[in-house]
């Protein structure tokens, strides 16, 4: 039994480095990598669900690719309930999923956007944690369009970082 585990970590270990190398060769997987709470392996799920980034127009265009743009229910008078569409890429809608929740354990900004939104503005978790689902793809377009490094004092709004 005990071997079969160590087998399992070997393969784990070897798939892990042969992915490392493959972003090595995207000029701007080096700079998303460089924010604390995104992996090895959330970026190249992302980067292998939505391609190269850099072709997105803005990061809502990725968030509509995933299906996690906002759509209406909605028939002639009777206006529904505003929703998650997930007309997308559901595997997607995941790797930006726990991103997020990878980024709001392990990141700064990100904790202190999840707690905002939840104490102050009297969100539920979830919903928050869907905005910065928004807020990462947003980021991620914006580094892979401009080639910029992250910038932490960016990621906050202008309310929360006074």
């Amino acid at each position: 039994m005990l071997a079969e585990y160590d087998l399992a970590y070997e393969q784990l270990e070897v798939v892990e480095k042969e992915i490392s190398a493959v972003l090595e060769r995207i000029p701007f997987a080096k700079s998303i990598l460089a924010i604390k709470g995104i992996s090895v392996i959330s970026l190249a799920g992302i980067l292998g669900e939505a391609g190269d980034l850099s072709g997105f127009v803005h990061g809502n265009a990725l968030l509509r690719h995933a299906g996690l743009n906002l759509a209406e229910a909605s028939s002639g008078k009777w206006t529904g309930q505003m929703k998650i569409s997930k007309r997308g890429r559901s595997r997607l809608r995941r790797f930006l999923f726990m991103a997020t929740m990878s980024l709001v354990m392990n990141n700064s900004e990100f904790q202190a956007m999840h707690a905002y939104n939840v104490q102050f503005k009297k969100m539920k978790k979830m919903r928050s944690i869907m905005k910065l689902c928004g807020k990462l793809a947003r980021i991620l377009v914006g580094m892979a369009r401009s080639g910029q490094a992250y910038m932490p004092q960016k990621t906050l709004p202008l309310l929360q970082a006074a």
